[in-house]
């Protein structure tokens, strides 16, 4: 006498069908965590479903407006449903059920990723905060006059750099081949920069070192990515900013309020190095936002 295929053994037979397919372990305890969840919601919200032959396209689609109502993102639930469906697939190829009531569902809409910048006040107090460091701070100024990549950063030589013309030549990899562009440097950040080559130079005496990068570690050692991230979050936390950001937040800092104080989309795609002007449009409209909190200090 047959009998239903009940939850556990389709969960085990699907998952071992993912191990035989070598996915990763942790994406395997993925696929197993989201279906152990539905299967706990159906429980709990309809007893008269013991198998997966009885779950239909209006408990799924129940399941993920409730999980709406707990706040779960849209990227969550998108991941959560594709897990269904994969299950549902394999139960199909297995002759398990008759058809995917996952099917014809549509995938929640993941939300945009939010840019973010840093106010008037908070970009002060960041630049307070590394006063004292001619280094951090020369970096923290070059962060928002010129929206450098942290890749980008890390990488600047002494000749790309030309204090006495103001500019400051890019060199990027990002994207496809090697690029260059032109950065006009403003008056903070050349007077920042003349003034950490002093200290620069003590050290490259002092450890007799000759590294190029314009930014060295305290051996005399050009600084990493990861190095420069970590000044950007120590002095995120000594300035008292309890918002989040990242290295990359000071470049949309830098493009928004650009772009605020009337940059066109060609010239900020140009600061940026965007191959198009229409990815640097979110700018404009960032701006608007900007606008209402510039205060009398500028970048």
């Amino acid at each position: 006498m047959s009998t239903e295929p009940t939850f556990q053994t389709t969960l085990s037979k699907f998952l071992n069908s993912l191990t035989a397919r070598n996915l990763s372990e942790k994406t395997i305890i993925a696929y197993r965590t989201d279906l152990r969840q539905l299967f706990t919601w159906l429980v709990e919200n309809d007893l008269s479903v013991t198998t997966p032959g009885q779950i239909t396209r209006t408990h799924i689609i129940e399941y993920l407006a409730y999980l709406s109502l707990q706040g779960r993102s849209g990227v969550t639930r998108a991941r959560k449903l594709a897990s269904i469906r994969e299950y549902f697939k394999f139960l199909g190829y297995e002759d398990l059920v008759p058809t995917s009531p996952a099917q014809h569902i549509a995938m929640p809409k993941k939300e945009r990723k939010s840019r973010v910048f840093l106010r008037v006040d908070e970009y002060m107090k960041l630049l307070n905060a590394a006063a004292g460091h001619s280094r951090d701070y020369a970096i923290l100024q070059v962060f928002l006059q010129t929206a450098l990549r942290v890749s980008e950063l890390a990488g600047l030589e002494k000749d790309d750099v030309d204090l006495d013309a103001g500019t400051l030549i890019v060199r990027s990899t990002t994207g496809k081949g090697k690029k260059e562009r032109t950065i006009y440097l403003e008056k903070k950040a050349t007077q920042a920069l003349r003034a950490y080559y002093v200290d620069r130079d003590r050290l490259q005496a002092r450890l007799r070192t000759y590294d190029e990068h314009v930014f060295l570690n305290y051996m005399g050692e050009g600084l990493s990515t990861r190095g420069v991230m970590d000044i950007v979050e120590k002095y995120r936390k000594l300035a008292g900013i309890i918002k989040k950001f990242s290295c990359h937040s000071l470049r949309h800092t830098c493009a928004t309020y650009k772009a605020a104080k009337g940059y066109q989309p060609n010239e900020i795609s140009n600061l940026l190095g965007h191959e198009r002007d229409t990815t640097s449009l979110i700018y404009v409209h960032m701006a608007r936002d900007a606008q209402k909190l510039m205060q009398q200090t500028s970048l």
